[in-house]
């Protein structure tokens, strides 16, 4: 099984690069059946959207085919989000616009937020409402909303805040192993069901 875990943060480096490395190591010393990858927005590698993506444009075909590649044998997907002025950063945005039912489709995403205060809940909204419609992914009831986040999950115990940090961990853990879960469920729903129609590729 292959989860792939997208570090929507334009920074280098960012807390949210930071999550998504502890995130890899967990889901391989968890899981003895699970390939993370990630994908970080670092210096955001992405170009903007433009209508020639739809166009069988040659220099986006070779951009994004060795993503869509890793997409498309991914069973899973988290989704990390740090909130800048109470949004979603506009490079993971863009990836949603460049990425489609085909990658993304019918494969369960757990929601990760990042914030350095109380925040984070924005971003969760925001994805929820916006980020699945056309490509079809569907986000777990679960999301993870990690606050304080220069004191919690450093490498270091003597950097973190010691009672924060072992909840976190704790309901990560626990997080991951439901998001498992769906990843097997829904493997099975798109083995047996017609997932993709051509008169219906977008969603209502």
């Amino acid at each position: 099984m292959k989860i792939s875990i997208i570090s929507g943060s334009h920074r280098n480096p960012s807390q949210s690069e930071k999550v998504a490395r502890y995130l890899e190591k967990k889901l391989f010393s968890d899981f003895d059946d699970i390939d993370p990858w990630v994908y970080a927005l670092a210096d955001n590698p992405l170009p903007l959207w433009d209508q020639t993506l739809w166009e069988d444009n040659e220099e986006w075909n070779q951009r994004l085919a060795p993503i869509k590649q890793q997409l498309s044998e991914s069973d899973a997907f988290i989704i990390i989000s740090p909130e800048w002025h109470g949004q979603v950063p506009a490079g993971l945005k863009n990836f949603f616009l460049l990425f489609n039912r085909f990658e993304l489709g019918h494969k369960p995403a757990l929601i990760v937020t990042v914030s350095s205060a109380d925040g984070g809940a924005y971003p969760v909204a925001e994805l929820r409402m916006s980020s699945y419609k056309n490509n079809r992914l569907c986000y777990i009831p679960e999301q993870l909303i990690l606050r304080n986040i220069e004191k919690i999950l450093n490498e270091k115990a003597e950097d973190n805040n010691a009672d924060a940090d072992s909840y976190f961990r704790e309901r990560i853990s626990w997080c991951l192993g439901i998001l498992r879960g769906y990843a097997v469920a829904l493997k099975t729903m798109r083995e047996t069901t017609e997932i993709h129609h051509d008169k219906f590729g977008n969603g209502m």
